[in-house]
């Protein structure tokens, strides 16, 4: 974890090349309190999707504990139920 005073701002190639080299989060602290973070694109893409992933992942534990879902096997056998009652169509 980096972490640097907002006055180190003004050398901007320095900063990206931390954000980029460190592939973390650079913490920026005015007056000795956090102010800020600044990460380069590719860390910040990462971390929304892991952020999407916890999101999906939540969701489904929800529904699971709610009863919703059900496990592979019978999941297969539902759709194959459902293939099995759709009409062919002659073209």
């Amino acid at each position: 974890m980096q972490i640097i005073p907002i006055r180190d701002l003004k050398d901007t190639n320095a900063i990206s090349q931390k954000c980029h080299e460190s592939a973390e989060p650079v913490f920026i602290t005015k007056n000795g309190y956090g102010d800020m973070v600044i990460m380069s694109m590719e860390t910040y893409q990462r971390t929304m999707a892991r952020t999407e992933l916890y999101r999906l992942l939540s969701e489904g534990k929800a529904d699971i504990d709610a009863g919703r879902a059900a496990d592979g096997e019978t999941a297969m056998q539902e759709i194959l139920e459902g293939i099995r009652h759709v009409p062919l169509q002659d073209h």
